[in-house]
């Protein structure tokens, strides 16, 4: 009996209809091609470069591992995909009959004033069957089309959850670039610090004999009081630096044994020649636009669930199995016993719930598709920005790097110039303040470049195709 249920309901699955609307993916409203010439340029597809290709210096590398492993959003975001699983492995049962095996034994005594005989009845009964337990025959695919929903939001979780480690990969970067921006601006203010109060002291000695004026002194004392200032400031921008990458990577940096050696930032070796391509291809294997697809797609799903709610519903009950008013006798011959019972449920009067869960599931996946298209053109624009980005940093950094060089310079000439007397001592603090500016502006440019380069690499989906088959071999694992 139970088989022919099992063969029953398999033909009905293959034989459902499903009244969800055909899903066709929303016409991307971004232009075909990227703004300018920025699409020129790069070797390597960011796709099939693995972050530990891109980011070759070692103690950044064990940083992002760390942060991987420890970080508590990465965390999150991997529990909630455990979630979905779960929840799609809940939905997916309801494909399939529900069989379970009972073994009962009921007990009655009807006592004598009760019964039309006038005596009393002590019935006992005993049950071993194997029964089946509401199965619902999906003719108009609502269970089907809510399957398809729970299976989507599974994609979409875990396209979520690529998306969020391909972040956590950049802020790690960026937190760690910033990092060794400060303490290089640091060094550089602290070299400062020692050379105006070296100049300072000199004039003080030199004011004492009457060879250097009171505006002379006040201007050092000046001078050396502001870059005072900056050292401070540099200081607690660096512990707020170091306190945010505390934070993503899960733990003190401080606490953590057996890093590797660095590099600064000029041996970062990060360098951003990843190919753009054309939009459509590059954003749509995006993790984060891949995600808001697949809940369009759940959601386009939901509706057909939602108009099958109208239809009747047909459901199967049965079992089967042995029953004796005795134990010893449940398995003689003579003894089988079995039900069925199917049932038809076709609802009449429900004051608008159903239409009402139509509107909804309707809502929502205009709300889907508004959220897809919003993704999409985020995406492109935070490509665009970047790709220009990449090309004008450059060019900056470049003329930063030339203006240190010249200021440098113009410093040791100034201080030459000074000691034979040629020059005033205002010019020397001039040439200082330039200095100073262009060698802390070459180090923030620097950073800076390098922070595009990381954004970039997540942006254009960077290390996809290794991350998709690391989370198929853990599935498959599992």
């Amino acid at each position: 009996m139970i088989n022919r249920f099992a063969l029953l309901a398999a033909f009905v699955l293959l034989c459902g209809c499903s009244m969800a609307p055909e899903y066709q993916r929303p016409v991307s409203a971004i232009p075909a091609a990227w703004p300018g010439s920025v699409q020129s340029g790069g070797v390597r597809n960011a796709v099939n470069v693995s972050w530990q290709q891109y980011f070759p210096d070692p103690r950044l590398q064990a940083l992002i591992e760390v942060a991987l492993q420890n970080n508590r959003d990465m965390r999150i975001a991997t529990a909630r995909i455990a979630e979905a699983r779960a929840q799609y492995g809940i939905q997916q049962a309801d494909r399939l009959p529900n069989i379970n095996l009972a073994a009962t034994r009921n007990a009655s005594l009807t006592p004598a004033g009760a019964s039309i005989s006038g005596n009393a009845i002590n019935n006992q009964r005993y049950d071993v069957a194997v029964s089946l337990v509401s199965f619902e025959l999906d003719f108009w695919g609502r269970v089907s089309s809510l399957n398809t929903a729970a299976r989507n939001n599974f994609f979409a979780t875990e396209a979520a959850q690529r998306a969020f480690r391909l972040s956590l990969i950049s802020d790690v970067v960026n937190a760690y670039l910033t990092v060794l921006e400060l303490r290089e601006r640091t060094q550089l203010t602290v070299a400062t610090v020692k050379a105006r109060g070296e100049t300072r002291d000199m004039l003080v000695r030199r004011r004492e004999v009457g060879v250097a004026s009171e505006l002379d002194y006040l201007q050092a004392e000046g001078a050396y009081q502001a870059v005072l200032a900056e050292r401070a400031n540099l200081e607690q921008q660096q512990t707020a630096a170091e306190n945010l990458l505390d934070v993503l990577l899960g733990q003190s940096l401080a606490r953590i044994k057996d890093l590797p050696a660095g590099r600064d930032l000029a041996g970062q070796g990060i360098s951003p020649d990843l190919v753009a391509g054309l939009p459509a291809e590059v954003l749509l294997q995006r993790p984060d636009v891949l995600a808001a697809e697949h809940k369009l797609i759940a959601a386009n799903a939901n509706i057909g669930a939602a108009r099958a709610a109208f239809l009747p519903r047909v459901t199967l009950t049965g079992s089967g199995g042995t029953a004796s008013n005795t134990l010893s006798g449940l398995f003689d011959a003579g003894s089988r016993a079995w039900n069925f019972q199917p049932a038809l449920i076709q609802p009449l009067f429900d004051a608008g719930r159903n239409s009402a869960n139509v509107d909804i599931a309707a809502a929502r996946k205009v709300i889907a598709v508004a959220e897809y298209e919003k993704t999409i053109q985020q995406a492109f624009r935070e490509v665009a920005d970047l790709l220009s980005a990449r090309d004008k940093v450059a060019e900056q950094l470049a003329a930063q790097t030339a203006n240190a060089q010249v200021q440098h310079q113009r410093l040791q000439l100034v201080e030459a110039r000074y000691k034979a007397g040629i020059a005033s001592h205002l010019e020397v603090l001039d040439a200082q303040r330039e200095a100073f500016t262009a060698e802390q502006g070459a180090a923030r440019v620097k950073r800076l470049s390098l922070g595009v380069a990381a954004q970039l690499y997540k942006a254009l989906a960077g290390g996809l195709n290794e991350s998709v088959q690391s989370a198929n071999l853990e599935v498959s694992r599992e």
